[in-house]
C-alpha cells in the first residue's frame, strides 16, 4: 500500500563490510522514516551518559534542495533513554561520507548496540532556502521578543 507521500530518488553506496546489513527501510507503509541499522563490529557497550558514534555502513547522495535528518527511534528513548544528542542530525546534499549516528545513554543501566540492530531514523526533507534582506527594524508582532517560557509553564493553574 503506497503511503501517496512523493518519492525521490536517493542514491546509496554500502560500504566495505556492510554486505549482510538491509537498506535503509520503512517500518510501516505510512512511516515517515527509514530506520537505521547499526554496522558495528560484534557489540558496543554505551554507559549511562556516555555517547558513541555508531557507524551505519552506508553513504548517501541526497538530491540538491534536500536534507537527510537523522531522528531518535521513540522505543528506545522510551525503553532506554537512549537519544541522539543533536536530533535531528542533518546530512547535507553535498556530504557524501558514511551516516553515523551520535547516541547518547541517559538510562541507568548501561546500553549495549549489536550488528543490525534499529539504531536512528533517517527522514528525507526539503530545505528552503533563506535569502537575508537586512533591514532597520521587525515589523510588530503580538508576541514581540517574548520567548524562553513567556506563555507559561503549560502546568495548570499557575501563571507565567
Amino acid at each position: 500500500m503506497d503511503s501517496g507521500a512523493a518519492r525521490i530518488g536517493v542514491s546509496i553506496t554500502r560500504l566495505r563490510g556492510a554486505g549482510d546489513l538491509p537498506l535503509p527501510s520503512q517500518a510501516t507503509p505510512g512511516a515517515a522514516g527509514f530506520d537505521l541499522h547499526a554496522a558495528v563490529e560484534g557489540e558496543l557497550r554505551i554507559a549511562p551518559q556516555e555517547r558513541a558514534l555508531v557507524p551505519t555502513g552506508f553513504a548517501i547522495a541526497v538530491p540538491q534542495g534536500f536534507e537527510a535528518q537523522v531522528r531518535p527511534r521513540s522505543g528506545l528513548a522510551l525503553r532506554y533513554g537512549i537519544v541522539l544528542p543533536n536530533a535531528p542530525g542533518t546530512i547535507d546534499s553535498d556530504y557524501r561520507g558514511e551516516i553515523q549516528v551520535i547516541v547518547m545513554n541517559t538510562g541507568r543501566d548501561p546500553f549495549i548496540v549489536r550488528r543490525g540492530d534499529r539504531i536512528a531514523q533517517l527522514v528525507i526533507a526539503p530545505v528552503a532556502l533563506a535569502e537575508w534582506r537586512e533591514v532597520d527594524a521587525l515589523d510588530e508582532t503580538a508576541r514581540g521578543a517574548g520567548g524562553f517560557g513567556h506563555t507559561g509553564t503549560g502546568t495548570r493553574g499557575q501563571g507565567s
